[in-house]
């Protein structure tokens, strides 16, 4: 059940937020710029490549590498494919896990390591095997830590995360806001001197510049009803989300999200792009979570019985190309079906600057929908 009355509540918020997940949404901005000069001190603004990568390998544990592989491959786009090496291993520990380059990688690929960790011994192994096989490797994790120096004996380029003191008062999510752009920057600066995507010190400024409007937005102290992450994690509470993503930076912005909701809170959700969405999910809204599907629901017992379960459409939108847009068509088959639908679009910007928009306003919902439902 979600606590409502809690989110207009900036110091029962703080007293739940035992993860340091509000603060670290709030900080993103700042996240950002002291990862942009972790990667500046390290050199990453003097290194002359000799020509974009054949391929872009990245490893690392949980959400966040995930997340990073996704955002960097679609901005990156048809430039050098992008790659997420998945670990193996019997358990997501640190010590667990494996990771093993593919049998064609070699000195024209790039391998990426990022981790909020660095205590892997797999990810060390795979620092090794890189600089056997004559591959780049690159990699972001918390200064001092036992990557630290497996990179440098491997001749790879180590870059410090920019971390924060609460990091390491429990431990770390790897959905949390902060942990996303503490990794994620440094990789955006080193791709854009590969010529693989445009992310100059000047772009990255302007994300941060956003990442800080959107936390004046969206911030605790901002009531629900002018907050629109309050709003949307109120609207999602006891639903099923039904995440429906429309534009280039929308895509792995919807699939953060839907990460996020189900480790931060324990929601589930469903995620898929327009137009496919339509068909894809026209039968989960036709279905039994339609909100008209249960009409025994009016005469509930609403102490005593819980409330179905229902869908709620969330439509995140970023400049469709071309100006075509499944939109209109999107709300038809929601509002048909009975099914609410919740909508989030950007202002205007550069690409990177709208895709950070997106995921800050969702990183919130997630984090107040996690901290309102106890989670």
């Amino acid at each position: 059940m979600l606590d409502e009355s809690l989110l207009d509540a900036p110091e029962r918020l703080t007293e739940a937020d035992r993860r340091g997940l509000l603060r670290g949404a709030a900080e993103a901005g700042a996240r950002v710029r002291t990862a942009a000069r972790h990667a500046a001190e390290a050199g990453v603004g003097n290194l002359k490549p000799d020509g974009r990568p054949r391929a872009v390998l990245i490893a690392g544990p949980g959400a966040a590498a995930t997340h990073a592989a996704d955002l960097l491959g679609t901005l990156a786009g048809a430039g050098s494919p992008v790659t997420r090496l998945a670990p193996t291993g019997v358990a997501p520990a640190a010590g667990a896990l494996r990771w093993e380059l593919p049998g064609w990688a070699g000195s024209v690929d790039l391998l990426l390591i990022a981790t909020p960790d660095g205590a892997e011994p797999g990810l060390s192994l795979l620092a090794e095997q890189a600089y056997r096989r004559g591959c780049t490797v690159v990699a972001v994790a918390p200064a001092g830590s036992p990557l630290n120096d497996a990179v440098s004996a491997s001749r790879g380029l180590f870059i410090p995360m920019a971390t924060a003191p609460y990091d390491h008062d429990e431990p770390l999510a790897g959905a949390a806001p902060g942990v996303l752009w503490a990794l994620l920057t440094p990789l955006l600066a080193l791709l854009d001197r590969t010529g693989l995507l445009e992310a100059p010190p000047e772009a990255v400024g302007k994300v941060a510049d956003r990442l800080d409007r959107v936390a004046e937005r969206c911030g605790p102290a901002i009531v629900t009803y002018s907050n629109p992450a309050k709003t949307l994690a109120s609207e999602l509470a006891e639903s099923l989300p039904v995440v429906w993503t429309e534009g280039t930076s929308a895509g792995p912005a919807g699939r953060r999200f839907a990460a996020a909701l189900a480790e931060l809170s324990g929601t589930p959700a469903v995620v898929a792009d327009l137009p496919e969405a339509l068909a894809a999910h026209s039968a989960l809204l036709a279905g039994r979570l339609a909100a008209g599907a249960d009409p025994d629901d009016f005469f509930r017992d609403r102490v005593e019985e819980p409330a179905a379960l229902h869908a709620r459409v969330v439509l995140l939108r970023d400049r469709p190309i071309g100006g075509l847009t499944a939109a209109p068509n999107a709300r038809d088959l929601a509002l048909g079906h009975d099914t609410p639908i919740s909508e989030l679009e950007p202002e205007e910007g550069g690409e990177l600057e709208t895709l950070a928009e997106l995921i800050a306003i969702t990183d919130f919902a997630a984090v107040y929908l996690a901290l309102a439902s106890g989670a």
